[in-house]
């Protein structure tokens, strides 16, 4: 992983929100949201929250008397995800290095990061993190996307972009977020930072779009792909977002589309 592959800001936030939420990040936060609740937590830690997709499917679940923290590495996602959020008490936003949690040991029922353990630039540090902040029987849960082929329209995108710039094709995609799919790397390295039991399920959904060009815009100006393609030609957005979307259409068709995404899902236990 690149440093610039955790720069979540400028328009990112909004585009993100706007287009990479409903296409690929809202069938997963209503997922996690369910087994987050169903492990009935009171203190709950939400790292790596990005634009909040997670936080407005959970919070309606917790009880009244819960404490939730919600925190990202990035201010201008942390400021996003609270506008985007009803006023509730409950609710914490704070700007926090996953790798280094401003928190007291044992303080949380439950930690949990969707799609975010992926940008740990040191990912047993963040679970020994993690680990150190939960109680005696606190659940880590937490999920990361399966390899960049299992998910096609982002494997569409990446294979378009090679074709604008051969030279130095645009690589963020399959580099960071579908670059750590190995479960049995993945259950190494919770049991290297001492967690003891560690579940792993693989969860295929699909996404869908109104037209070729969502999706199209969601991976080129909604994530930092965006920055790769500007520092390879800063006047190239436009062409290279329409480009991937015709290379969407002429795989997927012209009207509304739809294609495979797949993720795992991990519940470790302190």
């Amino acid at each position: 992983m690149l440093e610039t592959d955790k720069d979540f800001a400028g328009s990112i936030p909004g585009n993100y929100d706007r287009y990479m939420v409903p296409l690929i990040f809202e069938p997963y936060a209503a997922d996690i949201a369910r087994r987050a609740a169903s492990l009935s937590p009171t203190a709950v830690l939400e790292t790596a929250a990005g634009s909040g997709v997670v936080t407005r499917a959970l919070a309606p679940r917790l009880p009244r008397g819960a404490s939730y923290i919600v925190t990202d590495l990035n201010q201008p996602m942390v400021d996003y995800a609270a506008s985007q959020q009803p006023p509730d008490t409950r609710i914490t936003w704070r700007q926090a290095d996953a790798l280094a949690l401003p928190f007291e040991d044992a303080a949380f029922d439950l930690v949990c990061c969707q799609f975010g353990a992926m940008f740990f630039p040191d990912r047993i540090s963040g679970y020994r993190e993690a680990r150190r902040v939960l109680k005696p029987e606190g659940h880590f849960l937490f999920s990361v996307w399966d390899r960049i082929e299992e998910n096609v329209f982002a494997d569409d995108v990446t294979n378009a972009l090679a074709k604008i710039f051969p030279n130095d094709p645009p690589r963020f995609l399959a580099r960071t977020p579908h670059g750590y799919h190995d479960k049995d790397l993945i259950r190494r390295e919770l049991e290297e930072a001492g967690f003891s039991r560690v579940g792993i399920e693989t969860r295929a959904e699909e996404s869908r779009a109104s037209s070729p060009r969502v999706p199209a815009v969601a991976y080129c100006q909604g994530t930092v792909l965006r920055t790769e393609i500007e520092a390879r030609d800063p006047g190239k957005l436009e062409s290279a977002t329409d480009y991937a979307a015709s290379a969407i259409a002429d795989k997927h068709g012209r009207g509304e589309v739809a294609a495979k995404i797949q993720a795992h899902v991990i519940v470790a236990v302190v």
